[in-house]
């Protein structure tokens, strides 16, 4: 195998779970629960449905569950449903260097394959744990502009944390890092334009083939020996890089380092809802002139007046559109997952104000990002009068984190009318121990739907 699969495929054999610092372990805790009701959020959406209903077409053996029934599939089938679910609401965790990425896109992997196999807590710490490292330092390394998708190293990473479940050699490892990366080179077309169902379908596809290599690895399977560093391989479509180092001795391990959401919507729109939200209320809505908002070079996207992000005309455009999450905020003084349905969608008041709207890059603002995302907002009313806010580290960034009551109450929120109030404070307290279970499916098989749909 070349250096770069080498390297990662021993770091990951070895790591152990008494490697961990206690902030690492508990940061991977947070996202477990972080992700989970994210799931939760997700659970009735009609991609949801859609997934589920191909899931159960399939019979694992070993099972694995489709969360929220009491119906099993494969765990590759049960991590893309479970994945759908997940990611439906764009609520899960995010990292952001070169490009961006959802680390706890890998979770539904690597809990499909933990459930099938019925790995204790401390497996399904470290391998989550593990799995954010290569996909955040891929994360730190390879410019977006290239047109490379984050599944790309969602794959990769998910691939490394479904081998650590199952406990694999470090050359089964390397096959499975190889038999994920070879085949599974996704597109960032799937976030440009009007965006389709496939932008939250695309991760857990990724994860699905994670494990599915995973498991080939396993039964012996092999892969290209040089499928980062070969003539045709990787670095030939992205790039030659190194990793940097993982976490370990003296290097925070990267689980710590990624960023929460405080609302249901793109990374890059997280400023600017808070700046907004400082605004609500100052100005009546039918007295405001221009809605001024200065970003980083995110805001190049919206150059063109006539894209969709101008005129979203479905629910995965709109929670990546700064101006329609702008304005529902000015709007409403809030913006949670109800925001994005169709009665919101044709809301004649979002639909004037979104036209009163411009967005801008401004130097100083490129300059700073990555350390946050700055974001300032100045709305100009009929009469002249000017209100200004700005945000940096929004509320969920590692930098201003959400505390674990915050993280709780995001769970619980998403959990109501899903789960009973019994259920969900035993769910909390095995997530919250989870490091302490013989069994990670005791706490899964806990995420039965009481109330809710089913189909």
């Amino acid at each position: 195998m070349d250096r770069s699969i080498s390297a990662l495929s021993r770091y990951a054999t070895d790591l152990r779970f008494e490697d961990l610092p206690a902030d690492a372990v508990h940061e991977t805790k947070r996202r477990l629960v972080d992700t989970l009701g994210c799931f939760l959020g997700g659970f009735n959406a009609e991609p949801s449905r859609m997934a589920r209903a191909i899931a159960r077409r399939y019979i694992g053996n070993p099972p694995a569950r489709i969360l929220g029934t009491t119906e099993m599939s494969t765990p590759q089938e049960a991590a893309f449903a479970n994945g759908v679910m997940m990611r439906y609401l764009d609520y899960n965790d995010v990292y952001f260097v070169q490009s961006t990425g959802h680390p706890s896109d890998t979770i539904s992997a690597i809990l499909a394959m933990a459930d099938a196999v019925h790995a204790d807590g401390r497996t399904v710490v470290t391998a989550t744990a593990l799995a954010y490292e290569p996909y955040c330092n891929l994360s730190e390394v390879l410019p977006r502009e290239l047109g490379w998708d984050m599944c790309v190293y969602g794959v990769l990473a998910g691939a490394v944390g479904s081998a650590k479940i199952l406990g694999l050699s470090e050359a089964l490892m390397a096959q499975a890092i190889s038999l994920a990366i070879t085949p599974n080179l996704a597109l960032e077309q799937t976030r440009i334009g009007e965006l389709s169902i496939w932008k939250g379908g695309a991760a857990p596809n990724a994860a699905r083939n994670a494990v599915f290599a995973a498991l080939l690895a396993r039964e012996g399977f092999t892969g290209p020996d040089e499928a980062i560093e070969g003539r045709w391989g990787l670095w030939h479509k992205v790039g030659r890089y190194n990793w940097a180092p993982f976490g370990g001795p003296g290097v925070p391990f990267r689980v710590t380092r990624t960023h929460l959401k405080n609302y249901p919507a793109v990374l890059h729109a997280q400023s600017p809802i808070t700046a907004a939200l400082k605004l609500y209320g100052q100005v009546p809505i039918e007295d405001i002139e221009l809605v001024a908002i200065d970003s980083y070079w995110v805001a190049n996207r919206y150059l063109d007046r006539n894209s969709p992000d101008w005129n979203p005309a479905t629910r995965e455009t709109a929670d990546h559109s700064i101006p329609y999450l702008v304005a529902t905020a000015l709007i409403e003084g809030q913006v949670t997952e109800a925001s994005f349905d169709q009665q919101h969608l044709d809301d004649p008041r979002l639909r004037s104000l979104i036209a009163r709207t411009t967005i801008r890059e401004t130097a100083e603002f490129t300059a700073i990002y990555p350390d946050g995302c700055p974001c300032r907002i100045e709305i100009v009313s009929k009469t002249g009068a000017r209100k200004v806010a700005s945000a940096r580290y929004f509320k969920g960034h590692a930098k201003n984190p959400l505390s674990d009551g915050e993280v709780e109450a995001k769970f619980r929120r998403l959990a109501n009318g899903l789960l009973e109030p019994q259920q969900t404070d035993a769910i909390l307290s095995k997530l919250w121990r989870c490091e302490e279970l013989a069994d990670i499916a005791d706490v899964l098989e806990l995420f039965i739907v009481k109330r809710g749909d089913h189909v």
